[in-house]
């Protein structure tokens, strides 16, 4: 597995719109994930170690930010050829067990995952309230380890583009498993 780091923020630069399905059966577009105060896109897998080791962190903090106004949606957009663990029904599978509380949705083309410039997993984009982009950093300072005490960077810094519409000036990449990306 290749180890990647995301690219610092730009700020003010706005979120793509897509239309993706859900594991819940629904077809998803960004204004429909849009919380008042702003959302978060992840892009996660299930495979990759990076994001089984923080998957309970980003359901807690999803679900905090929710009651500040800040909605978020998880992306899959790993050719799950390559990783059946990454297919549609495991998808299901995980957010059905972790009790996800956002929109856990399928990228099968890969297109949304270009057009964010997404290049690992998790890779966090936090947009404010008028999806303008706030925050492009790491989860917390654990890295891969399960370290529940590890200070919350996006968590606050979502909190902070609630309070605010804008995000830290500092910002630490976040770190993650390579997106896998379909032959041409």
């Amino acid at each position: 597995m290749v180890s990647t780091e995301t690219p610092i923020c730009d700020f003010g630069w706005q979120a793509p719109d897509f239309s993706l399905p859900g594991t819940d059966g629904r077809q998803w577009q960004l204004q429909d994930c849009m919380g008042e105060k702003g959302l978060l896109v992840m892009f996660i897998c299930n495979h990759c170690p990076y994001v089984k080791a923080i998957r309970e962190r980003i359901v807690r903090d999803c679900r905090e930010l929710q009651s500040h106004g800040v909605n978020s949606v998880a992306i899959m957009s790993n050719d799950p050829t390559q990783y059946a663990e990454d297919s549609f029904d495991n998808m299901a599978a995980i957010a059905r067990q972790f009790d996800f509380s956002f929109p856990y949705l399928l990228d099968e083309s890969q297109a949304v995952a270009k057009a964010y410039g997404a290049v690992c997993t998790p890779d966090f984009f936090g947009f404010n309230a008028e999806a303008g982009l706030q925050y492009r950093g790491r989860l917390d300072a654990s890295r891969k380890e399960t370290a529940a005490d590890a200070h919350r960077d996006l968590f606050e810094a979502m909190l902070q583009v609630a309070r605010t519409g804008q995000g830290p000036r500092e910002q630490i990449p976040s770190m993650g498993c390579s997106i896998k990306w379909k032959d041409a």
